[in-house]
């Protein structure tokens, strides 16, 4: 590892993807060494987790299969890692793909078919399915059979083929995209909300054991009040925060110390990042605070429509930066205070 003095300036990879809750490779790979195994490490969703035991220990004592599931909320909540959970507490095996993946109806075909009794079948982005896989999804979903059709003209005929009896798990960050009969088929529909500050603290505690890594409470309460409520980002700051410990100071993770490597990577005080900052900025400066249009947001951040719909609006929705009207967005008196603006009269009116 390269040793950076202290006049030479610590950079970070791409301080823009540092705090967005979008899931990379680099990020599959890492969450995948520090994933909980039970539902008695998963922390928080406190009622969701209660709800599931429930249904799973229902499902154990009938010996069947559990309904099916689809989470939905926000990148980076975890429904990855509480499916794999789900699973792990039925004693099944999971099998994981991903909607997009599945482009032609022989590739959801062959993994139905592979799948054994009790296992389970994980398709994220799952609202992103086309029509044909959908189709072959219905009747696997109720009855565990898939409908084929051979023959041509006049010799046509279906044959309806049995797969083993399996749990579906869907999840999505756009529950309103999934079309009605998929929604509809599903036995257990949750939505997945931000963490409190509370929660993510203990999250960055667990991560930073699993590291190695030593932190001191208030370090950790930095970290996680910085995440945007997120548990994905805290893992990706602390990430970082400890690689400027190492290099900076003694390898601790503080609250001076986690201060600092935060500041450098632009995050503020409220958890945003330089795009959210740009977003409320030219709402303001260049819109008088809105309404905007999402397109044009999009066109003038350089960004498209469901990266801001999907990864910056959802927090700064909670937080009470940005409103949607039917018109388009509007930055709040909160935004205009948090930048440091004045609040004009006709915002102060409005919020």
């Amino acid at each position: 590892m390269a040793i950076i003095s202290d006049g030479e300036k610590f950079k970070p990879e791409t301080t823009r993807e540092n705090i967005s809750p979008r899931e990379t490779e680099y990020d599959h790979n890492f969450e995948n060494s520090i994933r909980p195994k039970t539902l008695n490490e998963y922390i928080g969703q406190t009622k969701l987790k209660e709800t599931l035991l429930i249904s799973i220990q229902a499902a154990k004592k009938r010996n069947e299969p559990l309904d099916h599931l689809l989470f939905y909320g926000p990148p980076g909540l975890g429904k990855t890692t509480l499916s794999a959970v789900i699973a792990n507490e039925m004693g099944s095996n999971i099998k994981t793909t991903s909607a997009p993946a599945l482009e032609r109806p022989r590739d959801l075909i062959g993994i139905l078919m592979n799948l054994k009794n009790n296992d389970f079948l994980f398709i994220d982005e799952i609202h992103r399915l086309n029509k044909v896989a959908e189709e072959i999804l219905y009747p696997a979903m109720e009855d565990f059979t898939i409908d084929r059709t051979i023959g041509k003209g006049e010799k046509t005929r279906t044959l309806r083929i049995p797969t083993a009896r399996f749990t579906l798990i869907g999840a999505t960050t756009r529950a309103g995209s999934l079309s009605g009969p998929l929604r509809d088929r599903f036995g257990i529909v949750h939505k997945l909300e931000f963490y409190s500050s509370e929660e993510l603290t203990q999250i960055v505690k667990r991560t930073a054991c699993i590291l190695n890594t030593e932190i001191t409470d208030d370090g950790a309460q930095l970290v996680a009040s910085r995440s945007r409520g997120t548990p994905r980002i805290a893992n990706r700051l602390l990430k970082r925060i400890r690689d400027y410990a190492m290099v900076k100071s003694d390898g601790v993770v503080t609250e001076k110390i986690a201060e600092k490597a935060l500041c450098m990577l632009n995050i503020d005080k409220c958890g945003l990042d330089i795009t959210d900052r740009d977003l409320l900025k030219l709402l303001i400066e260049k819109h008088d605070g809105g309404p905007v249009g999402i397109e044009t947001l999009a066109a003038a951040l350089g960004e498209d429509i469901r990266t801001i719909e999907d990864v910056y609006e959802p927090y700064l929705l909670q937080a009470g930066m940005i409103s949607r009207t039917p018109r388009g967005r509007k930055a709040s008196a909160e935004a205009y205070k948090h930048l440091g603006y004045k609040v004009p009269a006709h915002q102060q009116e409005l919020f």
